[in-house]
């Protein structure tokens, strides 16, 4: 499979098996799928190379074909020559002796809303890049104002902003458009950094960048739009014990914050409220749900889940001998989601922002990121696929034994110098 050519190997109804060649126009797409489907084919197998397979594959899906999605790492054509043909053909021999093991593809809804949340995340990188090159403009202009405030996007920074636009220079004026008590900055300071070099090429770039800051925000929301939409359809039949009713936001939307009640939405979609989990906030939840689904059954243990999210050790072992780790890199949205959460734990209090803070001091902050991640991801299988609320005293460590381990450790370590330790009277 390819940007413009798709190789099939297939066999008919008579048991004789075919090899043809379709372009990947729409056209030649639906011949192709329309071709197996009258040839009676339940299952087909497709490599996963780039964005290329998705159409194919939701066209197959609409024809009542099983798909399965074979990562071209695990099953390479290795005894003969690398071709489109040859792995098409070798491809179909494993599945006719059922050798093939399908990756993780949600279903319809969840992959819209997948493509929802990045093109969103997407908006809101493009949105801090226009930051950045606003506050670079106000350096230029040698205005110190953003030094002085918490954050440029706030009310006071904006309103500063868009005055200086209007073509407002003067410090005095632009300092009565605040509220400087709130501010920690003394008014002072803050009438001394609001001078500067206002030329008007400084003016107009300013108003550009705002009109670009303005117009991804708005794409923003636009596509808040189409989530929430999304997650209307995911939400489970109400019944009269569990009625299925989002309360709406009651609170100010800060800064990349969704501006409708995105908790509720989650508590009800997975049936148990996640954002209990140290860690674990509303934008990471929905990131992974639109990339896991709901249906925890696809995998069959937590190891099996924290596997495919790559936050498993994966050992190298020749001759009955641990030869180091295999490092895999992964572009999983999941997988990135737990590890941010695990990296947000470095000032918790709680069990996981202990254990994070151990690891990290004694293995290094990488393992200790990757080590809570896998954790979180166990507790988030557990309570999806259980339904059961969180429960911190399950992560809990044992004080005591972690007290008998160090008393042990002590005794180990002064019998090495000659020493022994008696516990005082």
């Amino acid at each position: 499979m390819g940007s413009m050519l798709m190789v099939v190997s297939y066999t008919d109804r008579q048991d004789m098996i075919h090899l043809r060649e379709f372009n990947s126009f729409t056209d030649s797409l639906l011949e192709l799928s329309g071709l197996l489907h009258r040839e009676g084919v339940e299952q087909v197998v497709m490599e996963a190379t780039g964005e290329y397979w998705r159409t194919l594959y939701w066209m197959l899906e609409s024809h009542g074909i099983q798909v399965l999605m074979a990562n071209p790492s695990h099953y390479r054509n290795v005894s003969a020559q690398k071709t489109d043909i040859n792995d098409a053909q070798w491809l179909h021999q494993l599945l006719a002796h059922g050798l093939i093991r399908s990756s993780h593809i949600a279903d319809e809804l969840y992959r819209q809303l997948r493509r929802f949340v990045h093109e969103r995340k997407t908006c809101q990188d493009l949105k801090s890049d226009t930051l950045n090159r606003i506050q670079k403009t106000l350096t230029l202009m040698n205005i110190k104002f953003q030094h002085l405030i918490s954050d440029i996007e706030g009310v006071a920074g904006m309103a500063i902003i868009r005055a200086i636009i209007s073509g407002i220079s003067d410090p005095g004026t632009l300092l009565k458009l605040i509220n400087v008590k709130s501010l920690k900055s003394s008014p002072e300071d803050l009438l001394s950094s609001l001078k500067g070099d206002y030329q008007e090429h400084h003016i107009c770039i300013l108003s550009s960048l705002m009109k670009a800051y303005d117009f991804h925000k708005s794409q923003m929301r636009d596509y808040e739009t189409h989530i929430e939409a999304t997650l209307e359809k995911l939400l489970p039949a109400s019944t009269p014990e569990q009625p299925a009713t989002i309360k709406k936001k009651k609170t100010k939307a800060r800064k990349n914050e969704y501006h409708f009640n995105l908790s509720d939405y989650l508590e009800a979609i997975f049936g148990v409220d996640l954002t209990a989990v140290d860690g674990l906030d509303e934008i990471s939840l929905l990131t992974i749900l639109a990339v896991t689904g709901t249906d925890m059954r696809k995998w069959p243990t937590a190891a099996h889940f924290a596997s495919w999210l790559n936050l498993s050790p994966r050992p190298k072992i020749s001759g009955g001998k641990q030869i180091g780790h295999e490092k895999r890199i992964t572009h999983n949205p999941a997988t990135q989601a737990f590890r941010l959460a695990g990296n947000s734990l470095w000032q918790n209090k709680g069990p996981l922002g202990q254990q994070y803070k151990k690891l990290a001091a004694t293995k290094g902050k990488a393992k200790a990121i990757k080590a809570i991640a896998r954790k979180l991801a166990t507790i988030f299988y557990n309570m999806v696929l259980k339904k059961e609320a969180f429960d911190p005293k399950k992560i809990q460590q044992d004080v005591e034994k972690q007290e008998a381990r160090r008393v042990t450790r002590l005794h180990r370590d002064a019998a090495k110098l000659g020493f022994t330790i008696q516990k005082a009277a």
